[in-house]
Order: C-alpha cells, then structure tokens, then sequence
C-alpha cells in the first residue's frame, strides 16, 4: 500500500496528535517538535509511566513536564493549544476519548499508547495515521505501523502488514531480561519507597502495594518509577531496574523512543513534505519488513517492551 498522495508542507503547517505520553510518545513528541512540528499530546486521565523523567505525561499531575530542553503544558481547552505553540511548548490534554480531533482537524494522528492492541485509532481519523507496535495492520487500521520491538527492525515503517507480535519479555540490558522490571504483586495503592535514579541493591525494597513489598530482583540504578499513590492492577509494570547503572540514562530519551520517533518522522516527510512515496534511484522505495518478519519470526524473540 502507498502512502496516499499529498503537495507539499511545511512542518509549521503540520498539526500533529500523539495520543499516549509515555516515554516512547514523549521521544517522538521530542523529536518532531525539535523538527518543527506543531505537535500536542492526548492523554489518559491516570496515566502510568514508569520512566517519568523522560514522559511528557507527567504534565498531568505537575502542570507541566521537562524533556531534554522541551517543556510540555497541561491545557484545558483546545482553544489553549495553539498558544502554546507559539510559545515553543507541546500542549497536553485529557482527552481518552479523542474528543480533540474533533476541533484541532490535525493532518496526522499518531498512536503511541502502545497497549499492544488497537484501543480505538482509525485509519480515518486523519489524513495519515500511524500506529506504533503490534496489535494494528497497516492499511486498515492505521496507514503506517512502525515497528518497536528491539533488534533488526526497530524503526522500520510499514505500509502493509503488522509490527512483530508482542512476547511479553522486556529486552534484554546486559543480558538481563524479565529480571529488571518491577511488578505490582496484587491490585491497590502504590506506595514507592525509592525515586528514580537511585542505586538499588538485590532485595532492596522499591515500593509496595495491599501491603506487599515490592523488592528489587537485581542490582542497579531505578531508572523508571510510577507514581506514589496511583491505582495499580496486580502484574502491572511498577518500576525498571537498569544494571548498567547510569543515572544520566534516567533524565534522557532512550535509543528505542528516538529509533521509533524516526520511523515517524520518516512517515511523515514521505507523506507530507515530500509530496509523494519517496523514491531512491531504482524506483520507489519498498517495504521489506513484513518479508523479514515473516521469514525470521521463528528466530527473533526480542521483546516489545
């Protein structure tokens, strides 16, 4: 499937939704605003980011959240969002239900909630949609998906097909997998006991919830966090242990979000700015990622997460 057709614009005349402020939207928030973007972001109205240093999202509880230099403001109208634009900002609205789209008409509409399934994009809400992970088909319910999973094709666009399916594994940081990602051990408050960047130890305990500790199944530095005091289900993500120890990792934009934020970013220079499917001296350029993913699924098992 081609990109549809469309004559050329000027990043300032592209208004962009982002529905989901977690720290992969909030990468390829970062990245087209930098670019020149008139972006803004949709919001849950509890949202549950764990690495909230890097998540726009956390404009929602504190009015406004800092990213690599870019601030994003929690606004409360539509009518509030163009302002903020002209003031260098990425405007953030409570808007589960999408009502936004209604007034704001943007020319592309992103899904970076990635809850693994489609949640409610459509390929129709936008002159070009794009959905990021597994759980939508290119072509019908968004125009573009872009892989996230980890490895080979991370930041890959497709046009036709889906992203790999999810496994349910977080990637693997010197060589440690599932081990690094905290888990609420039963459904009620979360109580965190640690922030983010701390040095943890193995047994170390992190938060709690219903009573239950939480602890620390590996040695490092507590990159990612969520929020004191917040409704969590049992088995949700509470926190992420990177072994590798850097606290500066904590504070910046991870190399998955700004890999995904290109994938976007190529998408839309293809559709917008380049006024047609971009094309390299052989002829148009082709989507190879459903082949791959199809000939080597049975070898790649790197996680979504």
């Amino acid at each position: 499937m081609d990109l549809p057709h469309r004559n050329k614009t000027m990043p300032s005349q592209i208004r962009i939704c982002i529905r989901g402020g977690g720290d992969i939207g909030s990468g390829v928030a970062w990245r087209l605003h930098r670019c020149g973007f008139n972006v803004f972001i949709a919001e849950a109205l509890c949202p549950l980011a764990v690495r909230r240093k890097v998540a726009f999202c956390e404009a929602v509880y504190e009015g406004s959240a800092w990213v690599e230099g870019v601030e994003a403001v929690l606004t409360k109208r539509p009518g509030e969002i163009s302002p903020l634009w002209s003031e260098g900002k990425i405007p953030v609205i409570v808007d589960p239900e999408f009502e936004t789209r209604q007034v704001m008409a943007p020319e592309v509409v992103v899904d970076a909630i990635l809850a693994k399934k489609n949640t409610g994009t459509a390929i129709d809400q936008a002159p070009l949609v794009i959905a990021l992970g597994p759980g939508f088909a290119a072509g019908k319910d968004a125009h573009v998906v872009v892989e996230t999973n980890r490895g080979h094709n991370l930041g890959r666009i497709m046009t036709e097909g889906s992203a790999e399916p999810d496994t349910g594994i977080p990637s693997t940081i010197n060589g440690i997998a599932a081990d690094r990602v905290l888990r609420a051990h039963a459904d009620g408050t979360w109580l965190n006991r640690m922030a983010i960047g701390d040095i943890v130890k193995k047994g170390d305990i992190i938060g709690s919830v219903a009573g239950m500790h939480v602890r620390a199944p590996i040695s490092g530095v507590l990159r990612g966090l969520i929020r004191g005091g917040v409704q969590v289900k049992r088995g949700v993500k509470t926190g992420d242990i990177d072994p590798r120890g850097r606290q500066d990792y904590c504070h910046t934009i991870s190399d998955k979000a700004l890999a995904v934020a290109g994938g976007v970013l190529e998408a839309i220079l293809r559709f917008h700015a380049c006024g047609h499917e971009a094309q390299d001296p052989k002829g148009p350029v082709q989507d190879h990622t459903r082949e791959l993913t199809h000939d080597h699924q049975a070898h790649v098992h790197t996680p979504n997460k």
